[in-house]
């Protein structure tokens, strides 16, 4: 499944904007595939990430994704709700559960609060059965015209 998301908004739609607004989510289909592309580009190469045995051996059933992965998945949310005018101001993330290898990852958003172009946002992603993998918050500006 190919990543999802809806396109920044236009300036004129600022003033739309509510609280309890859910952004379009971010989807990702997680595997092998994905995971060694990722290393590639970080030098991340994990043997919990790439092998299911030694994944194992750590107690997990399965090959489990980077965190910093997730992390890349909130970004590009924001993204693309801000667009490439808007600014990421702050974002914390706390990690709950592992990305398990061929677990779907989609990552969500809810507005909480509107100060001017600031919006206050709560963040997650989760796996396919509903359980949230990351929680956390971010403040962003949204382009003013």
């Amino acid at each position: 499944m190919n990543s999802s998301s809806a396109p920044s908004i236009p300036a004129s739609a600022i003033s739309r904007i509510q609280v309890g607004d859910q952004l379009q989510p971010f989807i990702r289909r997680t595997d092998f595939d994905n995971w060694n592309r990722y290393a590639a580009v970080n030098d991340e190469f994990l043997p919990h990430s790439m092998n299911d045995e030694a994944a194992r051996r750590e107690g997990f059933p399965k090959a489990f994704g980077m965190g910093n992965l997730q992390w890349s998945y909130v970004h590009s949310l924001l993204r693309a709700f801000i667009g490439p005018d808007g600014s990421i101001l702050r974002v914390d993330v706390q990690f709950r559960n592992p990305n398990l290898r061929e677990q779907t990852v989609t990552a969500h958003g809810t507005v909480t609060g509107i100060d001017g172009t600031t919006v206050s946002i709560d963040l997650w992603t989760q796996e396919d059965e509903g359980a949230r993998l990351a929680v956390g918050k971010a403040l962003v500006s949204l382009p003013s015209g």
